[in-house]
């Protein structure tokens, strides 16, 4: 392998560990909602709590492999970018299904998807886990 293509692993990691996440977040949002008849916004709530607890573990321990690094460190960043991400998460999901007229589902992936690639993948690799 290549030092360009040794640089590229962590992101790719780190985007397995975010659908691994992001699965976990939707299960959690779909199955509160639907099932138990919670609102969609608190059944978010929850859900990019249970999806950020899987995702700190993930790429601690591997996608960038930072377990060396002190722990109640790195949690402190994260809790910092994860309170961030979920706020800039609900924000968005909520203005798409109360202003746009999409359904909740639709707006989620939608709001996920620009989250995780313009703000989550930066903070994580370059300030918690540099």
């Amino acid at each position: 392998m290549n030092l360009k293509s040794n640089a590229l692993i962590p992101f790719y990691r780190y985007n397995v560990v975010a659908v691994i996440a992001t699965a976990v977040d939707f299960l959690v949002l779909v199955v509160l909602t639907e099932f138990l008849g919670l609102w969609y916004f608190f059944s978010a709530i929850i859900g990019a709590i249970t999806g950020g607890i899987t995702s700190f573990l993930l790429e601690r321990n591997w996608a960038f492999m930072k377990k060396n690094k002190k722990l109640s460190t790195q949690a402190m960043k994260y809790i910092v970018v994860w309170i961030t991400s979920i706020i800039l998460n609900t924000i968005g999901l909520y203005i798409l299904v109360e202003y746009s007229d999409i359904q909740y589902i639709f707006a989620k992936i939608i709001v996920s998807i620009l989250i995780g690639i313009g703000f989550n993948f930066f903070t994580h690799k370059y300030y918690i886990f540099n």
